[in-house]
């Protein structure tokens, strides 16, 4: 199996275009967000077993997962967080352990926005934090998403601490200006995991 790097920030940080310009090189990315959906979708055991934990209210007329009624359930009952995250998050782990192992790149990356709070990092060989200010997080977030700066703000606090994860990542890159400088800050990382891998 090839080096694993975690990929992780908060809402807004540019997690997105980070992952996409190590894209662009070549690097394969496993996406956790991607995995999470995947793992629900129609057909796939962990929908079953939320169906058969929460009730018919959690599908929608298609067999779909209705999200949103899930989300807003489970934003006002920890316990049934907790419950959800003890059918997905297995699930989610074994998929992306299935993906990690068919990279086909020099190395490869595992994208997380909860890398550190779902102890994903143990997956990893070294982990790369995209930190911006929490002034940028909220002006990117609400320009991209269209939320307002409260909804945003619940978020980030809802999130592992900025200095938390400071303390946990082996590097990290600034991205408050333009993406040309985050660029810059990538390449030269890039080169480092080249060499690691």
């Amino acid at each position: 199996m090839s080096f694993i790097l975690g990929l992780t920030g908060g809402i807004g940080s540019g997690k997105s275009a980070a992952s996409q310009w190590f894209e662009n090189q070549g690097i394969d990315v496993i996406d956790a967000d991607v995995v999470a959906r995947e793992v629900v979708e129609i057909g796939q055991p962990a929908l079953q077993k939320i169906h058969e934990s929460f009730g018919n209210w959690v599908i929608n007329p298609d067999g779909s997962l209705n999200r949103r009624a899930l989300r807003e359930h489970i934003f006002q009952n920890p316990s049934a967080r907790h419950q959800l995250e003890q059918i997905t998050h297995p699930a989610i782990r074994q998929s992306i352990m299935q993906q990690l192992h068919a990279a086909k790149s020099p190395y490869v990356i595992l994208v997380s926005p909860l890398l550190f709070e779902t102890d994903q990092h143990k997956l990893t060989n070294r982990t790369l934090l995209i930190d911006a200010s929490e002034a940028t997080q909220i002006e990117r977030a609400s320009q991209r998403d269209g939320q307002n700066s409260e909804q945003i703000k619940k978020i980030i606090a809802a999130q592992m601490p900025r200095e938390r994860k400071r303390e946990m990542a082996d590097d990290r890159v600034i991205n408050d200006g333009h993406l040309d400088h985050l660029y810059q800050q990538l390449a030269v990382l890039h080169q480092d995991y080249l060499e690691r891998s």
